[in-house]
């Protein structure tokens, strides 16, 4: 018996979830964001099930993110958006990676390594990265010049929207499409237009979402919509998270659990300890609020969960509240509510985050094993 918790990633469902997300957004182009270690699933083995599944392009937060990918065997395009001041670029050309620029700068320095292409990063409204809108024109003459004069190319133009509201976002993409004429002015076309990620590829209709459109959490199967199970939209959750049980104990009524006794056993009961906590990426605040499923039944987490460690209620020996619990027992914290598993949306909703943070926020320690 081994006392490690365990990511067990199904890449069958996550080549089935780009079969549903791609025909949803067809004739649309597809890329998987694999950011953040592909949100918990391991950037790697994400990206080739992706690559497998037949995504288009893989999109990543930096430069390290995507040499990480190539070193691992993986081909597809690769797009990278958020660069240190002073980046030189010059990884993107050895690794062949596609920058996406957000101000003169570093589209200056992208002709200057030779980066064969780009993709303009705008600020349509999110008040993050890339160029505001009085950039613009600065950035879009000098893009002109360096394509005609064949030292690179724009290949596709981008943002991201606040998901505030269906008027808020509406404004962006008619920000989006007004620069991209702006663009076409100065004769440059670049063939990928995207703004939507999953909540918007899947409200809007075809011209909300451009050419491409950048799936993230629902390619992971999990609904980025409060109101709409991954059930609703065909697509499966790919990640379990599951630890043995490593010790059972009996204690009588009033006996508290873990640091501060912020809970105290109602009645005789048993605990199952379970080694993992917060160190694996498993939020102290679940304490006393999230279930996992052991024995059949939902067992509720009991106690401060620590740094290594949480207990799980599992009743009494004996009687209606009791589960038969061994050592060893797995134990699932969250997975597929198909399979009654809790999901990642339970836990969200326990610790008052969203399922983007649950699944995002696991340790690379965990061991990911990949079926």
């Amino acid at each position: 018996m081994t006392r490690e918790a365990r990511l067990t990633i199904d890449t069958g469902a996550l080549r089935h979830n780009v079969a549903i997300l791609r025909e949803a957004v067809a004739p649309a182009a597809v890329m998987a964001v694999v950011k953040a270690n592909a949100y918990g699933h391991g950037a790697v083995d994400a990206a080739l099930a992706f690559e497998e599944g037949g995504v288009d392009w893989l999109g990543v937060v930096d430069l390290d993110e995507a040499v990480a990918l190539r070193r691992g065997g993986v081909s597809l395009p690769v797009l990278s958006w958020l660069h240190a001041p002073g980046e030189t670029f010059e990884r993107a050309v050895r690794f062949e990676i596609t920058p996406a620029v957000s101000d003169l700068a570093q589209l200056e320095a992208c002709a200057a390594a030779g980066v064969p292409a780009v993709h303009l990063c705008l600020d349509t409204g999110l008040s993050r990265n890339g160029a505001v809108e009085s950039e613009w024109e600065a950035l879009f003459d000098r893009a002109a010049i360096l394509e005609q004069s064949g030292l690179l190319r724009v290949e596709g133009v981008m943002s991201h929207l606040s998901n505030t509201s269906p008027q808020e976002d509406g404004h962006q993409l008619a920000s989006l499409v007004s620069a991209v004429g702006s663009l076409g002015e100065r004769g440059v076309n670049p063939p990928l237009q995207h703004l939507a990620a999953s909540a918007a590829a899947l409200s809007y209709g075809v011209a909300g979402r451009l050419t491409l459109v950048r799936f993230g959490l629902a390619l992971y199967g999990l609904s980025p919509f409060p109101d709409r199970t991954p059930e609703d939209l065909g697509i499966r959750p790919a990640l379990t998270l599951s630890v043995p049980v490593i010790g059972v104990k009996a204690i009588p009524a009033g006996e508290g659990t873990s640091y501060g006794y912020t809970w105290r056993a109602p009645r005789d009961t048993r605990l199952a300890l379970l080694p993992i906590g917060y160190a694996d990426g498993i939020e102290r605040i679940a304490s006393n609020r999230a279930s996992v499923l052991l024995g059949g039944r939902l067992c509720p987490v009991v106690g401060r969960i620590a740094m290594n460690a949480m207990t799980v209620d599992i009743g009494p020996d004996r009687g209606a509240d009791s589960v038969a619990v061994s050592l060893g027992d797995e134990a699932v914290l969250f997975g597929d509510a198909a399979a009654g598993h809790p999901t990642a949306a339970d836990w969200a909703e326990a610790t008052g985050t969203i399922a983007y943070e649950v699944v995002a926020r696991l340790s690379h320690r965990l061991p990911r094993r990949y079926t």
